[in-house]
């Protein structure tokens, strides 16, 4: 993993844009590509705040008709960008790619998101979704370790939750596959620790809730008051 000192000078040399290829300086998008693609205060689409999907243009409400139906388990979901060019290409690149310099980016464009700044102001621990044994061996970091770390560190508790289980990649499962791929996979192994908090639990990608259902459940299990989640993206239906 990259130390403090060169993730200060990796965000100060000119690069390529993820987007476009133009050389830029201050970041992993030109001027231009930022301008295009990312979400811009009120003219970005609401998003329900049961599931993060963007919601109909003119529909009224917080939540979108199947959230109302099943609500999920959590409190409040808040979702930046939906995953989708260009942000599908740096997420991947940040986590599959092995570029972590590209969560101070990220860290600091949620931080700068109203809804997602007061969620974690609000919260009294936040807590990454856990990474297998196996996979942070393979990875080298945490990408939700990461975000936590960036967004309030003195908030941050990485091992407050933790897999009791080496799952199988949830890569191209069904919700129903998703959830059955997860049952019991995580556990807290100090629930004193988190009983009667306000807890935010971060991921970097929002596909089916799956994986942030099966934490939350452990989380409630352990007797926090409640349960909020913030993803970097959200999978669009197809």
């Amino acid at each position: 993993m990259l130390s403090s000192a060169a993730l200060w000078l990796s965000a100060r040399l000119p690069q390529q844009c993820l987007a476009c290829h133009t050389w830029a300086q201050g970041g992993p998008l030109c001027a231009a590509c930022w301008a295009t693609f990312a979400p811009h205060g009120p003219s970005a689409p609401p998003r329900c705040t049961g599931c993060g999907l963007a919601l109909p243009q003119g529909y009224s409400g917080p939540r979108c008709g199947a959230c109302l139906r099943q609500p999920p388990p959590w409190q409040a979901c808040h979702v930046w960008v939906d995953y989708a060019y260009p942000w599908a290409d740096l997420l991947t690149r940040w986590k599959l790619h092995q570029q972590p310099a590209l969560a101070r980016p990220i860290a600091h464009w949620l931080g700068a998101d109203a809804a997602i700044a007061a969620a974690v102001a609000q919260a009294d621990v936040l807590v990454p979704i856990p990474l297998s044994r196996q996979r942070l061996r393979q990875r080298g970091f945490n990408q939700a370790a990461q975000l936590t770390a960036l967004l309030a560190p003195a908030k941050s508790h990485p091992m407050a939750l933790q897999r009791q289980q080496e799952a199988p990649s949830q890569r191209g499962l069904t919700r129903a596959q998703r959830q059955r791929n997860l049952r019991q996979a995580f556990h807290v192994p100090a629930p004193a620790v988190l009983q009667g908090q306000r807890v935010l639990l971060v991921d970097d990608v929002l596909t089916t809730g799956a994986t942030l259902q099966a934490a939350c459940l452990a989380l409630q299990a352990a007797g926090v008051q409640e349960v909020a989640v913030v993803a970097v993206a959200r999978t669009p239906n197809s």
